[in-house]
């Protein structure tokens, strides 16, 4: 049985518009929410056309939005951000664009600071360190060649 429509369309461009508004949003994230407002594709596509032409929903903003923050905030790396903006259906070019907002220097400094502070914690000999360290890098999604650069100047560089 379909679930009842809790809004009018008018409504709900207005409650979108505000959710909008208020942060960057992709069109799966909006989509999942009309369908739990009960509105089905026709009116879900309706309402999110609507919201692009207006320029409340912009998949390159958003890309450029969340990789910044996941970048600053969480510190992860380019293919974590890749591997997520994917599964929220973004587009390659808009994903591109969003990480080439990330400065080089930036995040070289951002994996030295992260090896920083994951040696005093770790255990073992030092090549159970290192495996560690690649391990916990490669899970914050950065390169592995990356990884095994900067492990390598630090460790022989201290």
């Amino acid at each position: 049985m379909a679930t009842p429509q809790k809004y009018s369309l008018l409504e709900a461009k207005a409650k979108l518009e505000a959710l909008c508004a208020y942060q960057e949003r992709c069109a799966q994230e909006l989509t999942q929410k009309l369908f739990t407002w009960g509105f089905h594709t026709e009116d879900q596509d309706i309402l999110i056309a609507d919201l692009i032409s207006n320029n409340f929903l912009n998949e390159e903003r958003f890309a450029e939005a969340y990789a910044s923050g996941k970048f600053n905030i969480k510190k992860w790396g380019r293919l974590k951000i890749k591997a997520h903006l994917k599964h929220k259906n973004i587009s390659d070019y808009s994903i591109k664009k969003g990480l080439n907002n990330i400065e080089e220097e930036a995040y070289i400094t951002t994996i030295e600071d992260l090896i920083d502070k994951k040696i005093p914690s770790l255990k073992g000999n030092a090549w159970e360190q290192k495996g560690k360290l690649k391990n916990y890098l490669y899970q914050k999604g950065y390169e592995n060649e990356l990884i095994n650069e900067i492990i390598h100047y630090k460790l022989t560089n201290p």
